[in-house]
């Protein structure tokens, strides 16, 4: 009797050690390392979903649609958009250019861009209807808040945020007015149904016919209480930026720095390693080199995988995620950097 009750204490034991090993590595991506109080790395990611593509068309010239069905989806407001998985296993976000009360598809909507970073191709030339994606979300950081009236500026693919805003103003009857620019007429996505949504509230300005559009004339003397909303390529929103600081952006790649960034040196405070990462090298990259398991997913400063708190130095924070408080102490380290020589992370 001793020797059985020996052995049910010994395998109880193994059991409680193994159920508390499992806690602790759920507790902590770094695990054997210390876990922080609050772990920030690997924030749990939006409800993955498995939809359908019933959709592959061209709509403009290099501007592919996609539709992708589901059942009971999670609903979303203007602006919102979406992380799709590539089958390649890229990560890049899409804003839903459909109908929010569809409950049964996700519409999004690319550009090809011949020298990006392969996601766009790979939406382009590998993707095809029939087959199974996985998307993360709906998510919005370009919500349509309460104003008086709406100035809105898209360009090219940048229309896709804003169609639903429109739709959605036009049924509420509010006030708004739309440029929306683009190479040629042929290469502006939803250019007709824009057009016909809007009549004289649309102007329309392509490249090929008319130059670039005249911000300062379109932004120059805006109405009292307007909110404006610009989506499209970096200068395009750099430009309206400055001259309507308080304007919302919709960003699906890091703010670059003028002057181009400089080697920084990472302390990991935990692991009690010191790093030095080139101008050329993200944190995060340099930090896989020495800690393979970082949790990362987008590395693009948008889905918040890779949050890591700040112990000491100033960040330069490039992400479009990140509240004022997170701020403070963490940062996303697959885009960010540093306005000092030096970082200590708590990893």
């Amino acid at each position: 009797m001793p020797k059985l009750r020996t052995v049910a204490l010994v395998a109880g034991a193994a059991l409680l050690a193994r159920r508390t090993l499992r806690r602790r590595i759920q507790a902590s991506p770094l695990w054997p390392m210390p876990a922080l109080e609050e772990p920030v790395s690997g924030r749990p990611r939006s409800r993955a979903l498995a939809l359908l593509v019933t959709a592959h068309e061209e709509i403009a010239d290099g501007v592919v649609q996609l539709r992708l069905e589901g059942h009971d989806l999670p609903r979303w407001e203007p602006g919102a958009h979406l992380d799709l998985v590539l089958p390649s296993g890229l990560v890049r976000q899409y804003s839903l250019c459909g109908d929010p009360e569809d409950t049964s598809a996700y519409t999004v909507a690319t550009r090809l861009v011949a020298d990006g970073r392969g996601g766009s191709r790979e939406v382009h030339e590998q993707v095809r209807e029939g087959m199974e994606l996985t998307v993360r979300g709906p998510r919005n950081r370009f919500p349509l808040v309460e104003a008086e009236s709406y100035v809105f500026v898209a360009g090219g693919i940048g229309i896709t945020p804003v169609l639903p805003m429109l739709r959605a103003l036009t049924d509420r009857g509010a006030g708004w007015r739309l440029l929306y620019g683009g190479r040629t007429r042929a290469s502006m996505p939803f250019l007709e149904e824009v057009v016909k949504l809007g009549g004289d509230r649309v102007t329309v300005v392509a490249e090929d016919e008319a130059g670039l559009p005249d911000l300062d004339a379109w932004l120059g003397e805006l109405p009292e209480g307007a909110a404006v909303y610009c989506c499209g390529p970096e200068g395009l929103m750099a430009a309206v930026e400055e001259r309507v600081p308080g304007v919302h952006l919709e960003r699906f790649a890091a703010r670059t720095t003028a002057g181009g960034d400089v080697a920084l040196e990472v302390e990991l405070r935990r692991s009690g390693r010191v790093l030095t990462v080139p101008a050329d090298t993200t944190v995060l990259e340099a930090v896989r080199e020495e800690l393979p398991d970082t949790a990362y997913s987008c590395a693009q400063g948008f889905c918040g995988t890779c949050q890591q708190r700040v112990l000491e130095g100033e960040v330069d924070h490039r992400d479009e995620l990140l509240t004022d408080a997170e701020r403070g102490d963490s940062m996303l380290i697959c885009v960010s950097r540093a306005r000092s020589d030096r970082l200590v992370l708590d990893m």
